[in-house]
């Protein structure tokens, strides 16, 4: 069984955690579209790391997203670039469907005004 297969079904759920340092590291790639960090965006639901290897669970704004191939390379080069990182496993998932309220309230009032 891989790690990802051992992350609880809760992982699908967004669950940023300010303390947990990969999300600051991961807020540093940013989606070419918007200009926003994906953390910021609501983007990264799920990060953990075991033994080296960090697992992330992400989405993208849609189904068609031009720039998820690009994400996913550019979260796999961030993250290997850090000190004990062995491996990366990402998973992309839809479920819950990223929609605008899942973003950093102060960024989404910067992009949509009182929206």
């Amino acid at each position: 069984m891989s790690d990802l297969q051992s992350i609880s079904p809760q992982a699908t759920k967004r669950d940023f955690d300010a303390s947990n340092p990969y999300f600051a590291i991961l807020n540093m790639v940013v989606d070419p579209e918007v200009g926003v960090g994906i953390v910021d965006m609501g983007l990264i639901y799920h990060v953990e790391e075991h033994n080296g290897v960090v697992l992330v669970t992400m989405t993208l704004t849609s189904m068609g997203c031009p720039a998820g191939a690009q994400l996913t390379t550019d979260v796999d080069a961030v993250l290997r670039m850090q000190e004990g990182v062995k491996d990366v496993e990402i998973e992309v998932v839809w479920d819950p469907t990223w929609n605008p309220d899942m973003m950093n309230p102060d960024i989404r009032q910067m992009l949509f005004g009182g929206v």
